[in-house]
């Protein structure tokens, strides 16, 4: 009996594998509370988009079913949510970018920090930099955000992420894929 629950339990787990990667239960509960603090509201869907094979091939970052979310409460827009992880000194950190429906930065979240020192990156005074940015605007250390000492690889990290992405929302507006 035990052995057909673990099989039961390791197909279901392959199966999943399978049909594609699902934010960590831990991880999606810290976006939908960063949501609802951020948005005002409790009834909401995170859906899933995927950006086809061919407009991702020529975007500096790809987008799929399992790092960008449109934000919906019922039929109205409220916003997207964009999930990633960036590098630190020897691991790696998990944040989160909430836009409003223009897709202009509006809220960003370091959701999991994993390394003893660095973690002042999640301090919402230096994350505060990226609030209002678009698709239209580049951002980088040696030029409009601010360096932290004692979290340089992260901070450099975080604001290189960011200006990816930025460059990744531009292209997809430029290309009428958002909006």
């Amino acid at each position: 009996m035990r052995k057909n629950i673990f099989l039961i339990g390791f197909l279901l787990a392959g199966s999943m594998g399978l049909s594609g990667y699902v934010l960590p239960r831990g991880i999606r509960q810290k976006v939908e509370k960063e949501v609802e603090r951020t948005f005002e509201v409790t009834d909401f869907s995170l859906e899933a988009l995927t950006i086809s094979e061919q407009v991702n091939e020529g975007l500096p970052l790809h987008i799929n079913g399992d790092n960008f979310f449109r934000i919906q409460k019922g039929s109205a827009l409220l916003g997207y949510a964009f999930v990633d992880q960036a590098p630190s000194k020897t691991a790696v950190f998990d944040y989160l970018v909430l836009f409003n429906p223009s897709l202009q930065v509006i809220h960003s979240k370091i959701l999991v920090y994993r390394e003893e020192y660095g973690g002042e990156i999640g301090s919402r005074r230096w994350l505060r930099q990226f609030d209002g940015l678009t698709g239209r605007d580049r951002v980088g250390m040696n030029g409009n955000i601010d360096a932290i000492s004692g979290a340089t690889i992260s901070a450099r990290s975080m604001t290189r992420s960011m200006d990816i992405l930025l460059q990744t929302i531009g292209k997809l507006q430029e290309n009428h894929v958002l909006p």
